[in-house]
């Protein structure tokens, strides 16, 4: 069978066949052939072969000769894999993209090894700030927070910051204590942490909304900068084969970068894109009064909140302590009344919410604020809880009762096995990262990584859906297998779903024709291969609107 746009015979002209009434301005720019092709499209699930035209899909099935002229570009495929371009439903473009320039120190062992690094820095002068990311303390011996002395030891005479691997925590040394003006005597921020001793003294780390008695010092990138990390970041995404990300968070400098971007032909990535709302900012406030912003390349049409912190640095809300830390219950970053105040501006606007929600306090209060703004009814809103990690068992209903969208990230959870349980026991642990449950409430998932927090690689993050392992195949079986998605429902999550969650299912997420044309030939056949070769998988070419926006280097 063949899809194609319009209604069309068969005839032959020249030595060119097409159809009867097409013009040769009408045949196929671009046409992929002898391929494995899986469209995530009910109506037809597999094709061997698509035909693009400008920006969108002219035909797909098993035989678009008719639409190949003499101008137009084939490709053989050779027997590989074409899928939807994946689309990351949760990732920061502009943290990615930054973080690229900044010390890595994801999956380093030890607090010293990572002071190590901050000392293998060279050519900084005294005064300049050290800026690193991605530590994680639950990967070193002692599981415990670091301290601004190992800091101090190798960087003296430079304010370093060294933000965690979640985002969610930094850790710091004296000079940059300092000149913050953090000591003893301050207060914490609402929201927030100052770590300290049992004397009272700083230790060093700063939690959730502490970190911006930092952030504050920073020196501001320029709108160069911002530009320069976006585009990086996009360059990086599309060797992913990711055509389209949901930007989790962002403000008018980033905004402005990426429309000179798009501007000037510089941004391989479509982008849909989150305003974080700190409290009230005056960039939501602006679109308040304009109404969303839609386009192909760039549409802004939802507001991003943060409920809570992250259950790594112990700031996610919970109902009950924390299990391995009693009285500790984590950060309720934005209450009950301030959600529902954003969401019914949200609804006044025609916008869509998107709030940060990880432990199972801070998804019930974001669940009720809901609730009240839309009126306890079902809805097309298409309101998103983002992450959705730890849930009590009671409230999963809530997300089927008034539409909402679970917005997770497979890795989070084959990342977070090895400590999760520790952290909220082995009775709240069955309500987390639980796939099939939401699934078979017949609640949305839409999947993406929380990239630069775990890598923008969807491929990953599928091997992760289906298998609930880490990447040397443990545990045997899968975490919580039960919880496993199958590989149709894992590519749904990192398509349709995602297209879905940002109201445009009906313009791309699966191959049919008149969709915009974009999608992925990848290495391997992820719907056959065997379990642990998935993730192994790379790919070889990303078409975004038409055009080849990346070729792996070799093919």
């Amino acid at each position: 069978m063949l899809r194609m746009v319009g209604c069309w015979t068969f005839a032959a002209a020249g030595f060119f066949p097409f159809c009867v009434g097409l013009r040769a301005a009408d045949l196929a720019d671009l046409a992929v052939v002898n391929a494995q092709i899986y469209t995530v499209d009910p109506q037809q699930q597999s094709a061997t072969a698509i035909a693009v035209k400008g920006h969108k899909i002219l035909a797909v099935g098993d035989d678009v000769s008719q639409y190949i002229g003499p101008d137009t570009q084939k490709i053989d495929a050779h027997g590989k894999t074409i899928v939807p371009g994946f689309i990351d439903s949760h990732g920061h473009v502009l943290g990615l993209g930054q973080s690229l320039a900044q010390i890595d120190l994801r999956g380093v062992r030890s607090e010293q090894e990572a002071a190590r690094r901050v000392a293998a820095v060279r050519g900084k002068t005294p005064g300049e700030w050290i800026i690193g990311n991605a530590w994680d303390q639950n990967l070193w011996p002692s599981k415990s927070f670091p301290t601004k002395q190992s800091l101090d030891r190798v960087a003296p005479g430079n304010p370093v910051v060294l933000s965690r691997v979640d985002g969610h925590a930094v850790w710091v040394n004296s000079a940059a204590l300092k000149i913050a003006g953090i000591t003893s005597n301050l207060t914490d921020p609402q929201g927030g942490r100052i770590v300290r001793d049992s004397s009272g003294e700083p230790t060093g780390v700063l939690v959730d909304r502490a970190q911006s008695l930092i952030d504050s010092k920073l020196p501001p990138p320029t709108p160069a900068d911002i530009e320069n990390a976006l585009e990086q970041a996009a360059q990086l995404c599309s060797s992913f084969g990711l055509t389209t990300v949901h930007d989790a968070g962002i403000d008018a400098p980033t905004l402005a970068a990426y429309r000179t971007l798009i501007a000037k032909g510089r941004l391989p990535l479509r982008i849909y894109a989150m305003i974080r709302v700190a409290d009230a900012g005056p960039l939501w406030h602006a679109f308040q009064s304009s109404g969303p912003e839609v386009g192909d390349f760039l549409t802004v049409r939802s507001v991003k909140l943060y409920a809570d912190g992250a259950l790594g640095s112990r700031g996610a809300a919970l109902l009950e302590p924390y299990s391995d830390d009693p009285g500790n219950r984590g950060l309720l970053i934005s209450s009950r009344e301030l959600i529902e105040k954003v969401a019914r501006e949200a609804l006044a606007a025609g916008f869509q919410v998107s709030t940060h929600a990880i432990g199972d306090r801070a998804n019930r209060t974001v669940l009720e604020a809901y609730a009240a703004a839309l009126e306890n009814q079902k809805n097309d809103k298409r309101f998103r809880v983002e992450h959705a990690q730890v849930v009590a068992p009671e409230d999963f209903a809530r997300f089927r009762d008034n539409s909402i969208i679970a917005s997770m990230q497979p890795t989070h959870a084959t990342s977070d096995m090895p400590w999760a349980a520790a952290r909220i026991g082995p009775e709240r642990i069955r309500g987390a990262y639980a796939w099939q449950t939401f699934r078979k409430l017949g609640v949305r998932l839409a999947f993406g990584s929380d990239f630069p927090v775990e890598s923008p690689n969807p491929i990953w993050g599928f091997y992760a859906a289906i298998t609930r392992q880490d990447r040397d195949g443990n545990p045997p079986g899968g975490w919580f297998p039960e919880q496993r998605l199958t590989r149709a429902e894992a590519l749904r999550a990192f398509t349709i779903d995602g297209a879905y969650a940002a109201f445009e299912e009906q313009k791309k997420g699966s191959l049919v024709p008149g969709k915009l044309a974009d999608f992925v030939m990848l290495s391997d056949d992820i719907m056959r291969i065997p379990d642990s070769q998935v993730w192994r998988a790379h790919v070889l070419m990303t078409v975004l609107d038409g055009k080849i926006v990346y070729r792996r280097p070799g093919e």
